[in-house]
């Protein structure tokens, strides 16, 4: 009987702490994203980015990405995803078949972005850069380009320019 009154009390005090775990487990769900496979220097590029990263961005928090990794990150819900070491878009490169010598880009503090309308909301891919780093934003954060502003500087500080 005594064993029982002791387990009791054991279960009585570690529930409230599994459920404050399991809730706050729940409350900070990771987003999804797929971690590209930069090459040579794209991955010294990458992973510095990934420390200078900010915390917050267009007022979003910075979540967890899963699979963990340095060429990824993620802020808000639904996730903007950012994506280091992509390859170049098809739309700027001849010969494929969604080539686009008139693509449109825009220089955001410094950085120029080629943007592309996805089914929700936009993909921004730097130009320019030695590295191509490519920022999805769900159509929720309109206008949609408000992310890239907050990004710049850590894009500018780490990733060179060049073609």
């Amino acid at each position: 009987m005594l064993g029982r009154v002791i387990s009791s009390r054991r279960w009585s005090l570690v529930l409230p702490s599994l459920t404050v775990l399991c809730c706050a487990v729940g409350c900070s769900a990771a987003a999804e994203v797929t971690p590209p496979t930069p090459e040579g220097a794209s991955v010294r590029h990458c992973r510095a980015l990934h420390k200078e990263l900010p915390q917050t961005i267009d007022g979003l928090t910075r979540t967890s990405a899963e699979p963990e990794s340095d060429f990824t990150a993620a802020w808000g819900d639904p996730a903007v995803q950012l994506r280091c070491g992509v390859p170049k878009p098809n739309a700027l490169t001849p010969g494929s078949e969604h080539y686009n010598p008139d693509s449109t880009a825009a220089e955001v503090n410094g950085v120029k972005w080629f943007f592309e309308k996805q089914d929700d909301g936009y993909r921004f891919t730097t130009v320019l850069r030695k590295t191509y780093v490519e920022v999805d934003v769900p159509g929720k954060y309109a206008p949609e380009v408000n992310v890239l502003t907050d990004l710049a500087a850590a894009v500018k500080k780490t990733v060179p320019e060049g073609v």
